[in-house]
């Protein structure tokens, strides 16, 4: 949730675009390397907001107020820096990309274009590479999480339980899918997952239900139900076994 967090360092694929800019021309010549293209330590960072791209204001009776940084125009960097270029964008413009957009640009790094491609597969295409972590929803971080998760399996060699907390919340139904698709992914991997889920397309594709009810808050809290999607489905429920027999 740091604001000097976000979507490409999360993933750990930021140091391969610091190192890209770090061996065009225009930085060899003037001995740029690749620190120069971070925003968290001096070098080729804006002073002014430290890398933030805007400025805090202390407000003395008020919540302390950010306004953009006048010196860089949010851009984070120093103008040398910014006139470097890697095919034909400087790395503020990088950051500003899409996913799906980077994932296009950079087609010619694969380690990079794995990474972002484990991204798209969990639906965040739409999110800026350098847009701040705080900016992003529940559901968007546990995606992210588990994206990151995905590009360590091979090398990390464990199992590791994963806990979902509605995962599909404001997702479209084809963003659901491939979800759904990243997450048997997981369990390939020899990983558990447990959702907390109301989202019947989730649960519909899932291996086995725990449902609690029969209602929420006062009138919940006991399990109803157990068993595959199919299982469930036969049972005479009032809501969960009714819903899944109209789609199974």
């Amino acid at each position: 949730k740091s604001s000097r967090s976000n979507p490409i360092t999360f993933i750990k694929g930021y140091d391969e675009i610091r190192a890209l800019f770090s061996q065009t021309p225009e930085a060899v010549s003037k001995g740029f390397s690749p620190g120069h293209f971070s925003f968290n330590v001096a070098g080729g960072r804006c002073e002014t907001c430290e890398g933030e791209g805007r400025v805090k204001v202390d407000m003395v009776f008020m919540e302390d107020v950010w306004v953009p940084c006048q010196d860089c125009d949010e851009k984070r960097f120093k103008p040398s820096i910014l006139n470097v270029r890697y095919r034909g964008k400087n790395i503020d413009d990088c950051l500003k990309m899409t996913i799906d957009e980077a994932y296009e640009f950079f087609k010619g790094i694969p380690s990079l274009r794995t990474k972002l491609a484990l991204m798209v597969d969990v639906g965040l295409g739409y999110l800026q590479l350098g847009q701040p972590g705080f900016s992003l929803s529940g559901g968007e971080a546990q995606r992210l999480k588990i994206a990151r998760e995905l590009t360590q399996t091979l090398s990390k060699g464990k199992s590791t339980l994963f806990i979902l907390d509605e995962p599909t919340t404001g997702l479209h139904f084809n963003e659901v899918t491939r979800l759904i698709h990243v997450l048997r992914r997981l369990i390939s991997n020899g990983h558990s997952v447990i959702v907390i889920e109301h989202n019947l397309q989730l649960i519909c594709a899932s291996d086995y239900i725990i449902d609690l009810g029969p209602d929420g808050g006062d009138g919940g809290g006991k399990i109803v139900a157990t068993g595959t999607p199919k299982a469930v489905a036969q049972k005479k429920l009032l809501h969960t076994s009714r819903y899944l027999s109209e789609l199974l």
